[in-house]
């Protein structure tokens, strides 16, 4: 678990269900990248950050998407998404939404706080791997990323 070099998408999301779908419709969809996987807000601001257990991953070495969830244990999606954007080395780390929730506040907060994008996952499978499909051809082959 030393190199995350290659880490092109970090999945934060609590649920390995719907963690799995979502690497399964990338694969479906011939959206080539490596993902990183973590289920709670602590984990992800450790592998954002290079602490705690990820503190041998370089900062540097930056995911290209963050697909964040809002409902998440320890710390919330918000919060998560507040940390990264407060950070001058974070701030232009792509992060898009990816939550159950319809809720405008939910909607009008993640925008406040910086998020590049907010999409609520559909229940089935063809409709969420059509989601997944338009937001990694957008995000990692269209979009000019800059660090």
């Amino acid at each position: 678990m030393d190199n995350f070099k290659d880490v092109d998408i970090l999945l934060v999301e609590d649920n390995q269900t719907d963690a799995e779908l979502a690497i399964r419709a990338f694969k479906k969809n011939n959206i080539i990248g490596n993902f990183f996987v973590v289920d709670d807000g602590q984990k992800a601001l450790e592998f954002i950050f290079a602490q705690g257990i990820y503190s041998s991953r370089k900062t540097e070495q930056k995911p290209k998407l963050i697909l964040l969830d809002l409902k998440l244990p320890k710390l919330d999606g918000l919060e998560v998404l507040r940390r990264i954007k407060s950070e001058k080395a974070t701030a232009f780390i792509p992060v898009v939404i990816l939550t159950s929730s319809r809720e405008e506040r939910d909607i009008r907060e993640s925008y406040k706080l910086g998020a590049n994008s907010y999409l609520v996952k559909p229940v089935d499978f063809e409709g969420f791997s059509q989601v997944i499909a338009a937001l990694g051809v957008y995000w990692l082959h269209l979009n000019k990323l800059y660090y």
